[in-house]
């Protein structure tokens, strides 16, 4: 490498492209949060729709906007790289903003004001629309955003399963949600506020305006990124391996793995970090591997539909043993899909007073999630891992298995404390005519929020550790598919509750003091208990991804294995999510 080449390297990614990229997500999501927070007052204030229908859109919407991740990790990984999805994403995010923003401020675009409390005008079919698409817009600039911006984050400090320690890896994690959750913090202060008291084309535009910078800001930076070089198709590389295997189904494969392909060359772009180790699990996709006849083209490259490289074996392995765990956030998110709309609407018939003359907006309550969110991680970060560390030996003081393990618990309690709190509500208003303070919501949101700690900054840096190098917008895409299946289930679950109780005292009904909101909550708390079991199950039978490890001026017999940073806290490949 050119000595030009070298300096212009030393001079990109750490720290200093913090700023540009944490400025981009912070006014990202400070704009995505001051759009959403509130969404369920708009839509059912304003777009005039029932509650249900109301949970039911944004839910959905919810659910596409974490399904796009997929097809931007796809693109980022295979041709486009990380900074243009990211860049491409952000525009379209913009477009879909400006669209809802002129909907709020062009009258003909949303209906008019209720005439009473009973004679409200719905929204006309043209006025849905533009709804929709606006919607349909920001779902898909999140799917260039949300699978890109932590790996890309990732990449400027050379994070990888090599590394002696998980340290810098930890805190980087723990910055990106902390920088989020001020963000966070701020739309659901100001926005929100603005929202309510000032006007909905006010609380859509300050968002807007900031999503405008945050474009910008990133797109500054760009001389100080380090760019990793895409390393072609992974989707097509793992269908190749599927293929190749059921070709040589009935190939009897070696007793020794040294004797299956491997080609360095062939694989240097998509494991620089190291190739993937053989491992003695799904041995059937290691047919894809042996070599038969007629597997070589007159090029001397192999047919990638008939023979792939154990790297690319093991690329599929490793994914394919993530999916268990992964599957884990499916039902977390469908419990939890719901109880941010429904504890909007109960804040609504609660006494919001904190002064005689200030009533605190319903969504504000979201900013106890934050709180709760920004406080534990520094907690965390600054003295439980230093205290953990010291009974471990371990440089993050315990693993994301028992991160995870310990926010799927925490969980619980914040639907435990939902239901117990709904039931005094509905209790003090229908025998005692008395509106209880909204103050009683906030347990919930803080537990909530002290669960986001474990489970989701452990489930980001589980997908991002685990997943093969060259598919780490993909691998980052799953976390955002799981909240996207979770959706969709969430609002199956609100459907079928609503359909199966609406003869017999219906739990979800609009009018709360008559609804059985708490039956729902006891049911999502069922749910989760069962979602913990299962994890624990999966946890202590996952088997960690080894890299192997190559000097440049050595061959295979030269090479040493070594574990993800993980393996290297835990000391073995196998049984790495123990959770005892």
């Amino acid at each position: 490498m050119a000595e030009g080449e070298k300096e212009k390297q030393r001079k990109q990614g750490g720290f200093k492209t913090m700023p540009f990229i944490l400025a981009n997500e912070v006014c990202d999501r400070f704009a995505t949060t001051g759009f959403n927070a509130n969404m369920i007052t708009y839509l059912t204030q304003q777009m005039h729709m029932p509650l249900v229908e109301a949970s039911n859109t944004l839910t959905n919407f919810g659910g596409t906007a974490s399904l796009t991740p997929i097809i931007g990790a796809l693109i980022a990984d295979s041709f486009a790289g990380r900074f243009w999805t990211i860049a491409a994403g952000s525009i379209f995010y913009q477009l879909g903003m400006i669209s809802l923003t002129l909907s709020v401020v062009i009258p003909s675009l949303h209906p008019s004001q209720c005439i009473s409390h009973e004679i409200c005008q719905k929204a006309s079919g043209w006025q849905l629309f533009i709804l929709y698409a606006s919607l349909l817009f920001t779902a898909i600039g999140s799917g260039g955003i949300r699978p890109c911006v932590v790996p890309f984050g990732a990449d400027q400090f050379g994070l990888n399963g090599t590394q002696p320690t998980a340290q810098k890896g930890w805190n980087f994690f723990n910055l990106y949600f902390f920088s989020m959750g001020l963000a966070v913090l701020l739309a659901l202060t100001v926005v929100v506020y603005v929202q309510d008291n000032v006007g909905w084309g006010w609380g859509f535009g300050i968002p807007t305006i900031a999503m405008f910078f945050s474009v910008i800001a990133f797109i500054v930076g760009y001389p100080l990124y380090v760019k990793m070089k895409p390393g072609g198709s992974p989707l097509t590389r793992l269908t190749q391996v599927v293929v190749a295997a059921f070709k040589k189904k009935n190939v009897v494969p070696p007793d020794d793995w040294n004797m299956l392909y491997q080609d360095k060359e062939l694989d240097a772009d998509i494991s620089v970090e190291g190739r993937l180790h053989h491992t003695n699990q799904l041995e059937f996709f290691d047919r894809a591997a042996i070599v038969t006849e007629g597997d070589m083209l007159p090029s001397g490259y192999p047919n990638p539909w008939r023979l792939s490289t154990v790297h690319r074996v093991e690329e599929l392995k490793s994914i394919i043993r993530m999916l268990p765990i992964w599957a884990v956030g499916i039902l977390l998110i469908t419990s939890l899909s719901h109880n941010h709309t429904f504890a909007i609407q109960q804040a609504h018939i609660m006494d919001r007073h904190m002064s005689r003359h200030f009533q605190i907006p319903a969504a504000t309550l979201s900013i106890f999630t934050v709180l709760g969110m920004l406080i534990s991680l520094a907690i965390y970060d600054r003295f439980f891992v230093p205290l953990a560390r010291r009974f471990t030996k371990r440089p993050s003081g315990i693993t994301y298995f028992q991160r995870m393990g310990i926010g799927l618990c925490i969980a619980m309690l914040s639907n435990v404390s939902a239901a117990l709190v709904e039931r005094r509500r509905r209790n003090a208003m229908n025998l005692h005519g008395v509106s209880i303070s909204v103050f009683w919501l906030v347990p919930q949101y803080a537990i909530h929020g002290l669960a986001e700690t474990f489970m989701s900054v452990g489930h980001m840096e589980f997908c991002y550790d685990q997943s093969p190098e060259s598919m780490r917008s993909t691998a980052t895409a799953l976390f955002w598919l799981a909240a996207s299946i979770g959706n969709y289930l969430g609002t199956a679950l609100v459907t079928i509750v609503h359909n199966y109780t609406k003869n017999s005292g219906d739990w979800l009904q609009d009018d709360l003091n008559k609804a059985k909101l708490d039956n729902y909550y006891w049911l999502v708390t069922a749910l989760q208990v069962l979602n913990l079991g299962y994890y624990i199950l999966c946890a202590n039978y996952y088997t960690m991804k080894p890299l192997e490890v190559l000097d440049d001026d050595k061959d295979m017999k030269g090479s040493k294995i070594v574990g993800t940073k993980q393996e290297v806290e835990l000391g073995s490949a196998k049984n790495g999510g123990n959770l005892v």
